[in-house]
């Protein structure tokens, strides 16, 4: 089964938090990736840019609309996520509660099962 693990960062909370647990969160990160890499569970992670450097594009009356980012205004945004593809929806939920990031007041990661999956040669 496949499971999106996706973090959600709140910048605000971010920088609330001291220069030690941030660098706690990316070691985390390596860390936790070693594991899942070795599990053979990982297939793939990103990390994504700030917001403030997405673009938005919209067609109205079919003439591209291109306005700069974030689309939203919300506290919280969509930072990365980690593919796996794991036995059950429990190891995935196991995993998820690995990823340093939940262990932060205000940040949290979602795990949504992947439905269907396509490639460049499907």
């Amino acid at each position: 089964m496949k499971f999106l693990l996706i973090m959600h960062t709140n910048p605000a909370i971010m920088e609330e938090l001291t220069e030690a647990e941030r660098q706690e969160i990316m070691d985390g990160h390596g860390t936790f990736m070693k594991t899942i890499r070795e599990s053979g569970e990982m297939i793939s992670t990103e990390a994504l840019a700030d917001p403030s450097q997405s673009s938005v594009i919209r067609v109205r009356d079919g003439v591209p609309v291109v306005t700069d980012g974030p689309y939203l205004e919300a506290k919280e945004f969509l930072g990365g996520y980690y593919l796996v593809d794991v036995a059950s929806r429990d190891r995935a939920l196991e995993l998820a509660a690995m990823i340093p990031d939940a262990r932060f007041n205000g940040l949290g990661i979602e795990v949504r099962q992947v439905i269907f999956s396509g490639g460049p040669t499907a």
